[in-house]
């Protein structure tokens, strides 16, 4: 073979060698980042989730007591209204879900096949809280929106009963398909029964007023009704999904589109520090 050609095959198989050699020593790619990182990690191993909840049960186990405490002979029969999802219904699967397929929003065909599948889990304390308020002689009434077609009150009924929650019928438990507005529920089962507590993670879960497209408004309506929330309204952590993004975008469930992720972007940023500039 020819010295010139061997010096070739020699430089080329060295190039190589050295390519390689820095292809091994170069870190790992980074992942894209994901809106949706922090709050599930949150969600899925902050012990202070937790304690969120159970704060939540707790104060509910206690508002619950000073309300029976105070009833008056001849009163209607004493009931709780509650959300389900995220307040008594863990989601914290779903949003993994999300996050594995580089979903940064809430996806519909997601869910319905994750509620179908019976992915909810209890939140902690929850079963516990219901427990005891059906031990107190209170009822127990479930309000929630929900969408997964003709079968939607089947597959709720279904997640209740697989948690072995109390009151699980169809008595009890009310699914809004077309509407997010629990109002016309809500007062209906006032009508017949002393509703005692109310138990959320949107503020929709307890007055409709709150359903607004300003961030600022949300806010003030809030702000006026502060001695309400720890007394007849106890409200749950929820930083993945819900009625605040409404008045972010101007709906609930923004579409996963490059627009509506700068938004989101944007609405963080408000507020921030300038760096001491």
């Amino acid at each position: 073979m020819p010295r010139t050609r061997t010096t070739i095959i020699a430089a080329t198989l060295l190039l190589a060698s050295s390519l390689l050699r820095a292809q091994e020593q170069m870190p790992a790619a980074t992942p894209a980042s994901n809106l949706l990182t922090a709050a599930v990690a949150w969600r899925q191993t902050a012990a202070e989730y937790r304690a969120l909840y159970y704060q939540g049960f707790n104060v509910a186990r206690d508002r619950l007591d000073r309300a029976l405490a105070a009833r008056q002979p001849g009163a209607r029969k004493p009931a709780i209204i509650s959300d389900l999802d995220d307040t008594l219904l863990g989601s914290n699967s779903y949003w993994s879900f999300l996050l594995s397929q580089d979903k940064e929003f809430f996806d519909d065909a997601a869910w319905d096949r994750w509620v179908a599948a019976n992915g909810p889990s209890l939140t902690p304390g929850a079963l516990e809280f219901l427990e005891y308020a059906r031990s107190r002689g209170v009822e127990i009434f479930y309000v929630s929106s929900r969408d997964q077609g003709e079968k939607t009150l089947e597959y709720a009924l279904g997640n209740i009963r697989a948690l072995r929650m109390p009151f699980a019928d169809a008595e009890h438990v009310t699914i809004l398909r077309d509407s997010s507005n629990k109002e016309p529920a809500q007062k209906a089962i006032a009508a017949q029964y002393d509703v005692l507590l109310m138990l959320g993670d949107n503020l929709n879960d307890f007055q409709r007023r709150y359903y607004v497209d300003d961030v600022m408004q949300r806010n003030r309506l809030l702000d006026e009704d502060r001695k309400a929330f720890g007394e007849k309204y106890v409200i749950f952590p929820n930083p993945t999904d819900g009625h605040w993004m409404k008045a972010i975008f101007g709906e609930s469930e923004p579409a996963d589109t490059p627009a509506n992720r700068a938004r989101f972007r944007a609405a963080a940023s408000q507020g921030a520090w300038k760096g001491g500039d």
